[in-house]
Order: C-alpha cells, then sequence, then structure tokens
C-alpha cells in the first residue's frame, strides 16, 4: 500500500500546498526519492513518465531550501539555488507551474526561461532574484552569455527527461552549463529510459548516486493497452478516422516522424470535419501554447503532433495515443505511449505499421520486451488507392463523354471548322509578314543618308606614291658608326672637373 504525502518530513507551507492540489498518496518513484533527496545525495532514477517525478524533486529540494527563504526586496537576498533542466519548452513550463504551486505558500520565488520567447521579461524576473530557476538549455545559455543570471550559489541540479536532451544534441550544452556550477551540489537525473550515453553522463557528473528503479528500464506502463494494426501506406488516414469513430470519437495525441507530415495530416484531417491542431518544431512558442490550451479545454480532438511532445507533458485524462508512424528510435515509443494512462489511470495506445516499418516495430518489441504482433485493420469502404483509381477512372470517363458529345454535335460541320481555322491561320500569317515588311521599310527610309558611303569606287589617276611607301630618311651620321633614329642621345651634363690637358 502506497504510503501518504502526511509521512513525510515536510513544512506545514508544502504540506498545505501538496493538499490544495489534491495528492493524497505517494507514487513509487515519490516514495523512494523523496527520503534520498532530503539526506543530500546525489540520485539516479529511472521511472515511467507519468509517475510523478516532478514532485519526487521538487518537494524534497523546496523543503532543503526553506532555510534560505527570506522576504527581502534585494535580488542579492534570493540568488539561485536550484536549477532544473529539461529538453523542451513545454515541459519546462509545465514543470515550473507545478514548482509555483507547490512554492506558493512559502517565499521562494521560481521563475521559468526557454527560447522561443523575448528575453527582455526574462532578464528582467532573473535580475529581481529567485530561487529555483526552471530552464532550456539553449535559453540558459543565452542568459549566461548576457550575464543575466549567475549560477555561483547553485546548490540542486535536476537534469529531468536525460536522455531526450541528449537525443538531441545538448551534450555539449549541459557541459557547458554544468561548467558554471559549483564543484560541491545535488545532483539529480531523471529518465524513463537508460541508454550507455545516459550511464556515461551520471559516471561524469553524479558522486556516488542511489539508483532507484521503479520499473525494468524502458518498460511500459502495465495499466496502457497496446494495439498494432498493419494497414497500407495510402488507408493510415482512413485508419486513423475509423479508429477515432470507432471509440467514441475521444481526445487522443496523434504522433508523426515529420514536420511537415504533422502539418499535412492536420489539414487532411480539418477537412474531414475533424477538430485538430498540429503541434511541432516549426510552430512558434505562442502558437504551441495556445494549441496546447486549446487541447487541454477540450477545443480539439486530436493533437497531431512530432516527438516535441512525447517527453513530460502532464495533460490528465488523455484517453488514447495513436502512433501514426512508428517511431524511428525504439525509445520514444515509450515516451509517446506514456502520454495516456498517466496517474493510475487506464490507456489505449494504438500503432499502425506498414511493411515499411517491420525492422521499427522489432526494434520496439526487443525494448520493451514483448512480442509484437500486428493484426490487420479491416477498413470499412474502398482503399486509399482503390478510392484515387476510381475517381480518376470517374474523371477519365466525364472527359470522353465530353469529347463524345463535342465530336456528335459538331460532326456535320467539321470541315467547315477546319477551312475557317486554316483562313484565319492564313490571314494572320499574312498579316505578321506585311507588318514586318512595313516595319524594315519604315526602318530603312528613316535611316541618315552618307553620301561617300552611297558614291561608286573612282581610282585614282595621280602618280604620287603613297605616303605608307615613302622611306624614311637617314639619321645624320653623328660619330663614326649609324645610330638607330629610335635611340635618344645622351644628355650633356656640365662636368663639376675639367681634366687637365
Amino acid at each position: 500500500m502506497s504510503k501518504q504525502f502526511s509521512t513525510l518530513m515536510l513544512a506545514e507551507p508544502i504540506q498545505r500546498a501538496i493538499a490544495d492540489m489534491g495528492y493524497q498518496e505517494m507514487t513509487p518513484i515519490q516514495e523512494q526519492a523523496i527520503p534520498v533527496v532530503l539526506a543530500g545525495q546525489d540520485v539516479m532514477g529511472a521511472a515511467q513518465t507519468g509517475t510523478g517525478k516532478t514532485a519526487a524533486f521538487s518537494l524534497p529540494l523546496l523543503q532543503r531550501m526553506l532555510k534560505h527563504e527570506n522576504s527581502s526586496a534585494s535580488p542579492a537576498r534570493h540568488p539561485v539555488r536550484a536549477l532544473v533542466l529539461l529538453p523542451t519548452r513545454e515541459l519546462a513550463d509545465q514543470v515550473a507551474d507545478q514548482v509555483a504551486q507547490f512554492a506558493k505558500h512559502t517565499k521562494l520565488r521560481s521563475a521559468v526561461v526557454f527560447g522561443g520567447m523575448d528575453m527582455k521579461p526574462q532578464v528582467a524576473e532573473l535580475k529581481s532574484g529567485v530561487e529555483v530557476l526552471v530552464a532550456t538549455p539553449g535559453r540558459l545559455l543565452d542568459h549566461l552569455e548576457a550575464k543575466s543570471v549567475s549560477l555561483a550559489q547553485v546548490e540542486y541540479v535536476v537534469l529531468d527527461e536525460a536522455d531526450r536532451m541528449l537525443d538531441i544534441g545538448f551534450l555539449p550544452d549541459l557541459q557547458r552549463i554544468l561548467s558554471h556550477l559549483p564543484a560541491k551540489r545535488t545532483t539529480l537525473l531523471f529518465s524513463a529510459t537508460f541508454s550507455p550515453e545516459i550511464k556515461r553522463l551520471a559516471e561524469s557528473y553524479l558522486q556516488n548516486p542511489v539508483l532507484i528503479e521503479v520499473a525494468r528500464p524502458n518498460a511500459t506502463n502495465a495499466s496502457i493497452e497496446q494495439q498494432f494494426f498493419r494497414v497500407g501506406e495510402d488507408d493510415k488516414r482512413r485508419a486513423l478516422l475509423q479508429l477515432f469513430n470507432t471509440h467514441g470519437r475521444k481526445q487522443a495525441f496523434v504522433f508523426v516522424n515529420s514536420r511537415l507530415g504533422c502539418s499535412r495530416l492536420a489539414r487532411s484531417l480539418e477537412r474531414d470535419g475533424v477538430r485538430t491542431a498540429a503541434l511541432h518544431g516549426d510552430k512558434s512558442q505562442d502558437e504551441r501554447l495556445k494549441a496546447l490550451d486549446a487541447f487541454k479545454a477540450g477545443e480539439v480532438d486530436l493533437l497531431i503532433c512530432t516527438d516535441v511532445a512525447a517527453r513530460g507533458l502532464d495533460i490528465k485524462d488523455v484517453p488514447a495515443v495513436v502512433n501514426f508512424d512508428v517511431p524511428f528510435h525504439a525509445e520514444d515509443y515509450v515516451h509517446r505511449i506514456g502520454r495516456t494512462g498517466r496517474g493510475g489511470a487506464s490507456g489505449l495506445a494504438f500503432t499502425l505499421v506498414t511493411g515499411a516499418e517491420d525492422r521499427q516495430l522489432a526494434e520496439i518489441g526487443k525494448l520493451i520486451g514483448k512480442k509484437i504482433t500486428a493484426e490487420t485493420l479491416q477498413l470499412q469502404g474502398a482503399s486509399g488507392r482503390e478510392a484515387r483509381e476510381d475517381r480518376k477512372e470517374r474523371s477519365d470517363r466525364v472527359e470522353r463523354g465530353s469529347d463524345r458529345r463535342e465530336s456528335r454535335d459538331g460532326r456535320g460541320d467539321s470541315r467547315e471548322r477546319r477551312e475557317s481555322n486554316r483562313d484565319r491561320g492564313f490571314a494572320e500569317r499574312d498579316r505578321r509578314e506585311s507588318t514586318d515588311r512595313s516595319l524594315s521599310y519604315r526602318r530603312a527610309s528613316h535611316a541618315p543618308k552618307d553620301p561617300l558611303f552611297d558614291a561608286p569606287y573612282v581610282p585614282s589617276t595621280s602618280d604620287a606614291t603613297a605616303s605608307w611607301e615613302v622611306t624614311a630618311k637617314p639619321v645624320a651620321a653623328q660619330s663614326a658608326h649609324r645610330r638607330s633614329g629610335n635611340i635618344k642621345p645622351k644628355a650633356k651634363i656640365a662636368a663639376l672637373l675639367r681634366a687637365a690637358d
């Protein structure tokens, strides 16, 4: 049986915030991690998404920082003491919101910084002083370079969804950020999967960490029912609509592998009358937040997204997840289906598989330790390829019928039309030739006349020698030898000293 939050040695303001949020029983990761973090030890935690990792590190950190809380207005009294790094903007915003709720009855300040937003409001908030800073690596480096934040007094560092940060190339950024931190600190690393890269990262930056595994690494949530359907590449959209209608048009995440595919699928489903929104990396931060808010408010049925939404987004009561494309990396499958079945609730995970995706499917089965068999989904109506062929055939029939009608209606006077067209063509050609001749005549008549050019050739009767045949006169001899006329004589220079005779 799970323990109650009331059994923890947490301060009254934090306990009151927990009660306000409706939390009573701890999840396994919270039950094991909170006492270890309260003791000041490094943690390497492996837990599935949706198991309460945010509270597992937020509550003990706030408890340990209560000794620093104060009501001073001076920013110097509120330095950054806890740093939480996350891979995506949405996840950073979500974690910051939860931290603020846990700390709302204390005097500890928190802030969040991520890209896609203006830096000026963030700089103003940072310079006013915050104890807990939630950030994405890229934007935090921007603030470090601008010297708008100092990490010299950080006591606690949390690397949440660390494997995702490594997957998207944040390792150099993490190394630069960690180089700004004091050597003496408490480091917490949480991830749903443990890859060799994660283990190397832990060995480099964690000191004697306590390994906490509430489930087998890379395992999926047992409360999620997973189904795999084999369909043709052209039938995926129809299969998605059929699953959506069969299960009562409930809300669902739909994951695709590319940004372009995400936008195209969203537009196609909108034409079919489904309320959709697209969420991918090319969207601005404002557009992404609006799409999430609309999905949370029930204004959107299907949220079409790339793996930018596969990590950590905590939206309660999402009944289903659909993998429209099988993920390229098997670890992403675990994170994708973790968007449903959160907090112990049940969920459905559908995956549409084509023949070209069998290799990726085998890798997923190897990762989660299950033999996966994809069943054939019986689609209602014609397939996508057959529908296109039917539309093309109908179009061809309509075009052939139109040609026959034109031929039947104009059969009697077809010869007259051909002759008329030929006569019009000849007339048009004659008109162009006449125009060209008139233009050339007009250009020739207006050209200036040259009498010398128009005069005939007349041979000369003079016996005079041509100028180019005249030989040059010999240069007078100035010395015993002849000098070329092209050589200049030496200049005469007055002698300073005259030699004696």
